[in-house]
Formats: C-alpha cells, sequence, structure tokens
C-alpha cells in the first residue's frame, strides 16, 4: 500500500472518530460507532458488520477483558429516503473494539488490513501506520511461504519423497532463485547463525519470491501428477529460475538484496504492542 493511499485511508478513517467526556470533565474519550465503522470498512449490510461485532466481542470475552467497558449497544434515530426517521440499533465502542473487530474481518480487503494497523497505532501517525503495515505484510508473507512448503512437503511425500528429499528439492530451489548460491551460502552471506530457515531473514520481497515459485511448484506437481524426486526437483528449479528471471528484468537481484530483521523478533514485537492495546485505550464513559 502506497503512502498517497494510506494517506487516503487515514483522512476517512480520522473522520468517523467521535471525542467525548466522560465524569473527569478535563478528560476526553475517544470513541466510534459501529454503522460509521462499517461503511469505510467495506461492508455494504448491518447484518454482516454486525457478525464481526459479535465475533470481536467473543474475542473480548475469551482475552478476560470486561465487554462492557469496550461495547456498548445504542439506539439512533436515522432519516428514511422519505424524509421520515426511525429508530435503529447501533454499538459504541472504543480503539480496542475497533481493533479487534478489524482483526475479525478479511485481511485481503484493503480496508481491513489499514484498519487492523490504524487502530494498533495509539499516536496514528502516518509513519507508524505505514511502518506497522509493512512489518504486518512482512509477517503475513511468511506465513504464506511457511503454508506453501507444508503443502510441497505433503504433496511431494504423496509421491515417493521423503524429508530428506524435499531438502534437497528445497535447496536447489534457493540455488536457481539465488544465481547459484546454495541456501547455507545465502546464510553466510547473510550473517545467519545457527539452524535458523534463511527466509526468517530475507526481505519481504525475496520472501514473496520464494513463495510464488513454491507455489507454482504445487500446481504444477498436482495438474501434471508429478512422481519422485528427480521430475519434482527439475520442475521447482525451473520455477525459480523464472521467478528470477522476472526479478532481473526489473534490475532486482535476489543474493543482492540487504537482511531484513529476525523475523522471530518482529513476531514478538508485534505481539507485544497487541497486547498493549487494551490497556492503552480509554474505556467507555460509564
Amino acid at each position: 500500500m502506497d503512502i498517497n493511499r494510506i494517506k487516503q485511508y487515514k483522512s476517512t478513517f480520522d473522520s468517523i472518530v467521535h471525542v467525548i467526556p466522560t465524569a473527569e470533565k478535563e478528560d476526553r474519550v475517544e470513541v466510534w460507532y459501529a454503522r460509521e465503522l462499517q461503511k469505510v470498512l467495506g461492508y455494504a449490510r448491518w447484518e454482516n458488520f454486525l457478525t464481526a461485532i459479535k465475533r470481536a466481542i467473543e474475542s473480548c470475552i475469551s482475552q478476560g477483558v470486561n465487554v462492557e467497558d469496550h461495547f456498548r449497544e445504542v439506539t439512533k434515530m436515522v432519516e428514511l429516503g422519505s424524509g421520515a426517521k426511525r429508530e435503529v440499533s447501533d454499538y459504541m465502542i472504543t480503539r480496542y473494539a475497533c481493533f479487534l473487530i478489524a482483526q475479525n474481518g478479511d485481511p485481503q480487503k484493503e480496508e481491513i488490513a489499514f484498519a487492523q494497523s490504524y487502530f494498533a497505532v495509539q499516536t496514528r501517525k502516518t509513519e507508524l501506520i505505514e511502518e506497522r503495515l509493512r512489518s504486518r505484510y512482512r509477517l503475513d508473507t511468511r506465513d504464506k511461504l511457511r503454508l506453501a512448503e507444508k503443502r510441497l512437503s505433503q504433496n511431494i511425500y504423496e509421491r515417493g519423497v521423503d524429508d530428506k528429499g524435499f531438502g534437497r528439492i528445497r535447496s536447489r530451489g534457493d540455488r536457481a532463485l539465488f544465481g547459484g548460491h546454495t541456501t547455507e551460502e545465502m546464510k553466510r552471506r547473510l550473517g545467519i547463525k545457527g539452524s535458523r530457515p534463511l527466509a526468517d531473514f530475507l526481505p519481504t520481497l525475496t520472501i514473496a519470491a520464494k513463495n510464488l515459485a513454491t507455489e507454482m511448484t504445487n500446481y504444477n506437481v498436482e495438474q501434471k501428477d508429478l512422481y519422485g524426486e528427480s521430475p519434482i526437483t527439475i520442475e521447482h528449479v525451473h520455477n525459480n529460475q523464472s521467478v528470477r528471471d522476472m526479478l532481473g528484468a526489473r534490475g532486482i537481484t535476489p543474493e543482492e538484496l540487504p537482511p531484513d530483521e529476525d523475523i522471530k523478533k518482529l513476531e514478538r514485537r508485534v505481539s507485544q504492542e497487541e497486547k498493549k492495546i487494551e490497556t492503552e485505550t480509554k474505556k467507555l464513559p460509564k
């Protein structure tokens, strides 16, 4: 998501925040209304959005958090097309409640992905939202690669290849993607010690490249019903070479890209930040 898109979303989300006084007159609390949030999150029907709210409430309960501090059912008057008015149900919700709702939405939707970071950042500065979006995207990309490699492992096991064979196939794929450098050579180049996976230290672009090649291998192994280590290795090498060629055509050389932060450290930091959201969120006024 580019910076202009982030600014556009931020402006839209900023426009629906309400600041109301608490019992302590000098204090203020930010709140949102679910029907307004529904629109900016791209939900056309209230009934569908209500499902996401209920999931968020269940998540709140499962974490031992008092629901009434963050979700309050209210009613409001809305004007109909005829000019008449009628009463509808709504929810007044806190930043933490908004975050839970976004967490229970479809992250493939751009609005949802933005909202997850927007409500996770206390100050909501554009640069902090952008940084968190990048972190979240890298984590999601790494998860996709894990799933693709797990599926490849299952695919080739069913086709007569054991764990050692899977390791050899994956290593040959890395050599094709990284211009002849083996997995171990790449780990040395990037200063990766021990038995940690190479992908845990790669930049998002390279992780996505490995994922694309692996998904291509999965697809062709299944469609062509490839059997045995040799034909599957040839397929995987060819797919990694194709991805490398595509990157090269855009001036990108995978083995020359610098390493990124250890994915485990990133996971811990994002997890710790998310645990703080509830405690840092001001509760709904009594």
